[in-house]
């Protein structure tokens, strides 16, 4: 009878639990694309404690990482597990982080993230990809732009069903057009050039990308998809050389002569120390709607092979799908015509994993700022000693 009294005793004089003992636990919390703990990474924000009652805001570095599900459901195992917390509350939000430096750019600096498109050659979609990725992300919460930079060929506006869609100027600025939650910027809304070769050197031609970049009234965007042209020509090396980018991303198809054109892409933006996202394999197979098998009716591996190559990540592969064509032609792309689609499941993956890369590109960025910070400190103090 002592004893059963005593047991009480103790469990109502317990000593409650402190932040610091939250912090701890919440620490074994590993973001699984980081590779870094969520204290640490600073996605604790508003940590009430009071009485056992505890109450904070996890918040991710994107709308689109394909792991949020799982850092929430691992954050709230981690704080079942102490006994001495009686009621939870969890607030989750995102906020996508700065993937390259906004201080080295300030005529873009509202633009988090910037991810240039790329293809060794034309035909493999390119531009389909760019815009349902473009969809993708916007659909998650993230805040979404898309630059049609193939001037010779835009066909963005046709994919969106904007033939009539316009660009304004306002304050000496060019006002994105809008489409389903993204801004749009394309030369095809150019009316007189609507029907009409774009006949221009490439001085020229990189000046209007660089008109369409920085003369460009973009709205505190988190990610702005750059639709490039095919090969390795004025547009892209201008994308490379005006402006800090995120990364580039890689189209290719499934046959070696598309991903071994791609491999030149590549090639071209280590050159210019430009990060290389990942791959990306579109029309990489097609799902029988009769038996569901996979066929793979233009080979099978090509863009797999560039990631072993060159050891970067592949992001993803797009079925071949009619309704990508059809909804492309007639303006209405899969992810808004028919988003639980397998194509639009794939766009949707696809999308996740390269929010996913430039979250890792970013938190690169930080420690290398960080590092370069404290070299500066500590400089003279050695300059002092001797």
């Amino acid at each position: 009878m002592f004893n059963l009294c005593l047991n009480k005793v103790n469990r109502l004089f317990s000593p409650l639990v402190g932040i610091d003992q939250v912090l701890e636990k919440l620490s074994t919390v590993i973001d699984p694309d980081l590779k870094k703990d969520i204290v640490s990474m600073g996605m604790i924000k508003d940590l009430e404690l009071n009485d056992g009652n505890l109450k904070f805001t996890l918040e991710l570095t994107t709308p689109a990482c394909p792991f949020n599900v799982e850092i929430e459901d691992d954050v709230r195992k981690v704080i079942g597990e102490m006994s001495e917390v009686k009621n939870f509350d969890l607030n989750v939000t995102a906020k996508v982080m700065e993937g390259r430096s906004l201080d080295e750019d300030t005529a873009m600096n509202t633009v988090k993230n910037i991810i240039g498109v790329a293809s060794g050659k034309g035909g493999v979609g390119k531009s389909t990809v760019s815009l349902n990725l473009a969809l993708a992300l916007s659909q998650t919460g993230a805040k979404v732009g898309l630059l049609d930079a193939d001037i010779y060929g835009p066909s963005i506006p046709l994919m969106l069903g904007m033939k009539d869609g316009y660009m304004e100027v306002e304050d000496n600025k060019l006002q994105p057009a809008e489409s389903h939650g993204i801004q749009v910027v394309s030369f095809g809304f150019f009316a007189e050039q609507a029907h009409q070769a774009a006949i221009y050197r490439g001085p020229i031609i990189s000046g209007i990308l660089k008109q369409f970049l920085v003369d460009t009234n973009w709205s505190d965007l988190d990610y702005l998809i750059v639709d490039l042209p095919p090969g390795t020509g004025d547009i892209p090396l201008t994308l490379a050389q005006t402006i800090p980018i995120t990364g580039i991303l890689v189209v290719t198809t499934p046959q070696d002569v598309a991903s071994n054109v791609a491999v030149k892409a590549i090639g071209m933006f280590e050159k210019l120390n430009v990060p290389i996202i990942g791959v990306v394999e579109n029309m990489s197979h097609f799902i029988c709607p009769n038996c569901s098998d996979k066929h793979y009716i233009f080979g099978d591996g090509g863009a797999k092979k560039i990631s072993e190559q060159f050891n970067i990540p592949f992001l993803g592969e797009i079925p071949l799908n009619s309704g990508i064509m059809s909804g492309s032609d007639l303006g209405k792309p899969i992810m808004i015509t028919s988003p639980e689609s397998p194509s639009a499941t794939a766009f949707k993956t696809a999308a996740k994993n390269i929010a996913g890369q430039c979250s890792i590109i970013a938190s690169r960025l930080q420690e290398e700022m960080a590092s370069e910070n404290t070299t500066e400190e500590s400089a003279p103090e050695a300059s002092t000693s001797n």
